[in-house]
């Protein structure tokens, strides 16, 4: 039987949660021990963000041209950020449909792992609320 977390506990928890699952995706489920979801939220999100890059090339991160889209495609991991500064310099133009379709597969992406993420955060938040005695809970 393990003892109830208090308050700050329970937050830094959540917090850790949280930041893992935007770190990894899955990760923060894996952590509150939902294996099966993890590994299907991990590749699903890992997949449909590789097929836009695949599609429209490391161009379609654009930080400074599509903020709005950068700001849905940083939600998959802070990696993007880095792949961002990296299509900055190099010279990764990218036009017509394969630019659109890769942005939407990227940032679908992102947005799927924000829901991911809140989900996660979520579970994690109802393992305090259940009780003490229940093994799923770490």
């Amino acid at each position: 039987m393990t003892e109830p977390r208090s308050k700050e506990n329970h937050t830094i928890f959540l917090l850790t949660v949280g930041l893992l699952a935007w770190l990894i995706p899955g990760a923060g489920h894996l952590m509150i021990k939902e294996n099966k979801r993890a590994i299907i939220i991990s590749v699903t999100i890992i997949l449909t963000f590789c097929a836009g890059l695949y599609v429209g090339s490391i161009g379609i991160i654009n930080p400074s041209g599509a903020k709005p889209w950068y700001v849905a495609q940083i939600m998959n991991s802070p990696i993007v950020a880095a792949l961002g500064y990296l299509a900055k310099t190099g010279d990764y133009s990218v036009f017509g449909k394969p630019n659109e379709i890769g942005q939407i597969y990227t940032s679908i992406a992102g947005l799927l792992n924000l829901l991911c993420i809140v989900n996660a955060v979520y579970l994690a938040h109802l393992c305090k609320i259940e009780a003490a005695g229940d093994s799923k809970c770490p």
